[in-house]
């Protein structure tokens, strides 16, 4: 809480209905957001118990400059991955960080199953779980507009609800967030469904004094200005993340047809600029941010004859032409947007629904599965198969669905094809194929997301290849985001909340920080993911890659499978080191632990 030397968390037990909450001094030095959330987490997990297990926590965090500076809009959630079985870690923007701060909870923490669907309604003065029976069934979309309709009393008002998939407990079930923001990979709308949590909403009225109005300001009058007068976040708002299509397809780094290809023939049909100049019709922010990055595209759709439309929106960005496009081979905007409608519809992360839809499309074709097992024909540039597919997918409708919603690599253990399931130590690959940045990146990264440590990154701006500064560069980056991940920040304006920025604006508001402490924040942080990902099973240093990433070139060629193993266990040579610093902080814990 800003001002205050404690944390307040909400707690709420979903089997029994009780609510209590704690104020916590000794999460301080976490900071908030994804450190305050990895804490928590690592207090209530149960490694013996199965990820979908009633007794699993999930944590919801706010950042320790939430909503009152530019762009410091995120929320973070963790939970054990249905889809992974290790450290589930998502982030969503919209107006859920502001609401619980306006509500005063840095963080909430849930555990237990309701007996029956519920929603929770999260108040400054009340927290109540709701019969939800009715909306049990219903897709996202109608959903929110039935808690909509339901809430009651003024304030700021956000509202996260899952879809069919999160009900069916399809592994890599999101959540949405305020209609175009999402809790998206790794399975939260899962955990959310076997807890028979249709929803929560945050109402938040909350009046905030600032104590140093002058020097809050001078920082805060900064980074707007920084987000809005100069172009370190110009992309983000003109044509947004799409705008990487065409370049990232030129270099040779747009995986296509699950990755059979590093180039897509009509990659310039599908590009950022075609998008913006036949499907943008608006451009939204995140409540506290000046910037507008969530592009919105629109299709007509026709739903019966003599020329009865109706109009489809839906926001998009690059991953998901990525996933839903080029990678399904999918040629035309108006097919992306009407396959993005139905996963939205659906309540199912983007990423891994296209690239398990391209290991499907793959092992249909080699003989590996039937179209009685899939219902519907799969096939690489035919959009109306993979919309229906979406469709069986979020119902479980019969067993191979079901094992294809537990995931790309479990469908490959059970079908074959695991040369071509194009994931990462489980979690479904992003759109990168830009070289070992971007693939050891997300096999060491503690959520395996390519916004781990940004290896893509890497990849692009190292002009020569050196082994040493990739692992080193890697790991900077990622205890780094660690803290930066604390504020909660969105990672597009990562530029402009440099270290000496990130300092002022906390230091303006009560924080008593140097650049020594937001470092050991970092290693903390990171060094509590790894003790719980060491809890969860998994070992580094054992991670398998499908060989389709070494068969297909990158946009520096092709990769070596040695040099990428060898790449792995450099990495872990430097985790294994950093277990074993000394923190200040834990040494004090393990003799609190000893004393009592």
């Amino acid at each position: 809480m800003i001002y205050e030397k404690y944390m307040r968390i909400l707690y709420v037990d979903l089997s029994t209905s009780k609510i209590r909450i704690s104020k916590r001094e000794d999460l301080m030095p976490y900071l908030g957001g994804v450190g305050l959330a990895a804490k928590l987490l690592e207090e209530a997990a149960h490694p013996e118990l199965d990820a979908l297990h009633e007794d699993q926590p999930i944590v919801f965090a706010i950042g320790a400059g939430t909503w009152l500076f530019p762009v410091l809009t995120k929320t973070v959630a963790m939970f054990r991955s249905p889809l992974t079985n290790e450290l589930g870690e998502s982030y969503a923007g919209g107006r859920l960080a502001m609401t619980l701060f306006m509500a005063g909870y840095d963080a909430v923490v849930l555990v237990g199953k309701s007996p029956k669907p519920v929603y929770l309604e999260v108040k400054n003065n009340s927290v109540e779980l709701k019969d939800a029976r009715a909306m049990w069934g219903l897709n996202s979309e109608d959903a929110g507009r039935a808690v909509r309709d339901r809430v009651t009393g003024g304030g700021k008002r956000s509202i996260i609800r899952i879809g069919p998939a999160g009900e069916n407990q399809v592994a890599y079930a999101s959540v949405c967030v305020d209609s175009y923001r999402h809790f998206g990979r790794l399975g939260l709308g899962a955990v959310m469904g076997s807890k028979h949590l249709k929803a929560i909403t945050v109402i938040g009225d909350r009046s905030i004094h600032i104590e140093h109005t002058p020097s809050y300001f001078k920082v805060y009058q900064s980074i707007y200005k920084k987000c809005t007068s100069t172009d370190m976040m110009a992309k983000y708002h003109d044509a947004g993340t799409p705008i990487n299509v065409a370049p990232l397809n030129k270099a040779g780094a747009l995986p296509t047809r699950n990755m059979q290809s590093n180039n897509f023939e009509k990659g310039d049909d599908i590009s950022g600029e075609q998008f913006a100049k036949h499907n943008l019709v608006r451009k939204l922010a995140c409540t506290g941010c000046p910037v507008g990055c969530i592009h919105i595209g629109l299709f007509r759709r026709e739903f019966d004859k003599g020329h009865e439309y109706e109009a489809i929106s839906v926001s998009y960005d690059y991953e998901l032409i990525f996933a839903l496009g080029s990678n399904l081979g999918i040629e035309t905007p108006d097919e992306i947007i009407a396959i993005i409608d139905e996963v939205e519809e659906a309540g199912l992360d983007a990423m891994s629904t296209g690239v398990c839809l391209g290991w499907a499309t793959e092992a249909l074709g080699a003989g590996l599965i039937s179209e009685e097992q899939t219902i519907t024909p799969l096939g690489f540039g035919y959009a109306e198969g993979y919309i229906e597919a979406i469709r069986h997918l979020a119902h479980a409708e019969n067993q191979f669905y079901k094992d294809l919603g537990c995931g790309s690599q479990y469908a490959a253990q059970i079908y074959g094809g695991k040369d071509f399931a194009m994931h990462i130590a489980g979690n479904e690959m992003p759109g990168y194929h830009t070289g070992y940045g971007a693939l050891i990146g997300a096999a060491v990264g503690a959520r395996h997301s390519h916004l781990c440590n940004g290896g893509y990154a890497i990849d692009q701006s190292m002009k020569a290849f050196d082994e040493d500064k990739m692992v080193e560069g890697l790991f900077q980056e990622e205890y780094e985001r660690c803290m930066t991940n604390s504020l909660v920040m969105c990672l597009f304006a990562r530029k402009i909340y440099d270290k000496e920025t990130i300092l002022q604006a906390l230091n303006s508001i009560g924080w008593d920080l140097d650049e020594e402490k937001l470092t050991d924040i970092g290693k903390r942080i990171y060094k509590t993911k790894l003790r719980l990902k060491e809890a969860y099973g998994f070992k580094q240093d054992q991670v398998k890659l499908p060989k389709r990433f070494f068969n297909t070139p990158s946009m520096h060629g092709k990769l070596d499978e040695e040099t990428a193993y060898r790449l792995i266990k450099k990495y872990t040579v430097k985790t294994d080191a950093l277990m074993k610093e000394p923190d200040p902080l834990e040494e004090i814990e393990q003799n609190e632990i000893a004393v009592h």
